[in-house]
């Protein structure tokens, strides 16, 4: 196995792929001396004069803040974050050959296919909630539904926690068989929002709940309003009409301060619930393309393997289906701080690189206006596993983009239109990103992580990816593949790009990953304030 590994040619660092006692080591055939190194870090190559930059994936991604010698590990006290500007009129034309993708091109996965021509890998019931103040009723809904249905799964530390009382656990009440079929779950999607905040925050919220309701995922939804909070019933249809004029799924509406009583209110949500649920029912899953795929690039709690086994090889993946005539979706703006020069030139046309480059500048100025910046990306789980700058942490997460061309840059909340690979404006965090992801039309999501990172999603199946080995050994009930063998030499980016693709194909056809397993519904609205 490598010691150490050059990324790209003309980098001047390489990585560290095991703890190293320092001293002489083997890299292209030449002898390096270097200093005592963790797993995941980088050495200098060559000296550096203090203001030379760091070049790592082919970029600069930082300026040395004094001589450094070869073989010197890079740390946050000898360089300083750095990234290339953004030009448009430097725009390069940018050529990209599809991927082979004969053996994929008449397979098919079975979805739930819609109205509206979309097709929907899952067959769901969704609540929304207008204000936070309905959070209450959601969740006595949520406990009958679910136990009613047969969709609640026994929970294992009931019996624990008697053990420990040295009492005896009851047996809980759940139905062995779900009362519908061909319904995946009844979603709710808790929040803080719609009320008590600006106005802009309350648009943000309903334009993200629209995304959410005119889902390909979801059959339909009950809509649950108090009557006087900003997010008003009418203004949530007016939203629907101007992002998806085409929508026609069901929806029921019900406003506490019209109806008589809770119980009533709670008891008509229930009672609406089931009779649509007996119509959704009927819709079965049959064959559909793989060109209705939607698939989110995402990663979290990343580590120093990241950019070059797991983000990579969803890559490969995002390129295969791409080639396909699917489509893909790279959120996190942040975090492709660094290797902007490289999204524009593979724009499609200068108007799609105006776009991004308009919001990408839009973004980086209200952080700066707020005494943050792209530059203060990295949490301390990101520096202490290698990526101690945030250009260095950009330029390997965008490795999830793959190399296919940019066809279209969506602000949050927007709804994907154009097949391809797009960009979708999010934040960093996790969460919030995968809940922007989802709100833009991703089916599935593809979610890469070097730490261990328990989230999921409510509509969109999260598929996690570990960076290493050690890590799916060690958090195996997270983790749905593994990405760690590219770095040992045993499998090649491609491999395991095409066995991300099969998971995917399976999972549109209905086999869980482990956040559904785990139930692991995680929904936090971006209130477009500076969250990186």
């Amino acid at each position: 196995m490598k010691e150490i590994l050059i990324i790209d040619p003309t980098d001047n660092v390489a990585v560290a792929l095991r703890d190293h006692a320092g001293g002489l080591v083997q890299i292209e055939g030449q002898s390096l001396n270097i200093e005592p190194v963790r797993q995941k870090h980088k050495v200098l190559l060559q000296s550096l004069k203090k203001g030379e930059k760091v070049m790592m994936y082919g970029v600069p991604v930082a300026t040395a803040n004094q001589d450094l010698a070869q073989g010197a590990v890079i740390t946050t006290e000898n360089i300083t974050h750095f990234a290339d500007p953004i030009s448009l009129d430097n725009k390069k034309k940018y050529e990209w050959q599809p991927l082979d993708v004969s053996r994929w091109q008449d397979r098919t996965f079975m979805g739930y296919h819609r109205a509206d021509g979309k097709v929907g890998t899952a067959n769901y019931w969704l609540f929304i909630p207008l204000v936070f103040c309905e959070n209450r009723n959601l969740k006595v809904i949520e406990e009958t539904l679910l136990t009613t249905l047969g969709y609640k799964k026994p929970n294992d530390y009931m019996q624990f926690a008697q053990s420990l009382l040295g009492g005896v656990s009851q047996s809980q009440s759940v139905k062995e068989d779900r009362a519908f079929e061909n319904i995946d779950g009844v979603k709710f999607l808790y929040h803080d929002g719609g009320c008590g905040g600006t106005r802009a925050d309350s648009e943000t919220l309903l334009r993200l709940l629209a995304g959410y309701l005119n889902h390909p995922n979801v059959a339909g939804a009950t809509v649950l309003s108090l009557g006087c909070q900003h997010a008003q019933v009418d203004w949530f249809k007016e939203v629907q009409q101007q992002l998806y004029p085409q929508g026609d799924k069901p929806v029921i509406y019900l406003e506490q301060q019209v109806i008589q009583s809770e119980e009533k209110l709670i008891k008509t949500a229930i009672s609406e619930t089931i009779e649509q649920l007996k119509i959704a029912n009927q819709n079965e899953r049959k064959p559909a393309p793989l060109t209705k795929l939607v698939v989110g690039l995402e990663c979290g709690g990343s580590d120093g393997f990241s950019g070059i086994s797991a983000n990579p090889a969803v890559g490969y993946a995002s390129d295969l289906l791409v080639s396909l005539g699917g489509s893909t979706m790279l959120s996190e703006f942040p975090e492709l701080n660094g290797v902007e020069q490289d999204i524009v030139d593979r724009c499609v046309s200068r108007e799609v690189a105006e776009k991004f480059v308009r919001i990408q500048r839009a973004y980086e100025a209200q952080a700066r206006a707020s005494g943050s910046g792209f530059d203060m990306n990295p949490s301390p789980g990101n520096i202490k596993d290698g990526l101690i700058t945030d250009a260095i942490k950009s330029a390997g997460a965008a490795k999830k983009g793959g190399r296919a061309p940019v066809s279209g840059v969506l602000d949050y909340t927007e709804p994907l239109t154009q097949a391809g690979l797009n960009l979708l404006c999010t934040p960093g965090n996790d969460v919030e990103s995968t809940t922007g992801l989802a709100g833009s039309g991703a089916q599935i999501t593809l979610f890469t992580t070097g730490l261990g990172t328990p989230t999921g999603n409510p509509l969109s199946s999260v598929i996690k990816i570990s960076t290493n080995t050690e890590l799916q050994e060690r958090m195996p009930d997270i983790i749905d593949l593994d990405a760690g063998p590219i770095t040992r030499g045993e499998k090649s980016i491609a491999e395991v790009g095409e066995e991300i693709l099969e998971k995917i194909i399976t999972v549109a056809s209905g086999e869980s990953t482990k956040a559904m397993d785990l139930e692991q519904n995680d929904f936090i609205l971006w209130k477009r304030g500076v969250s990186l």
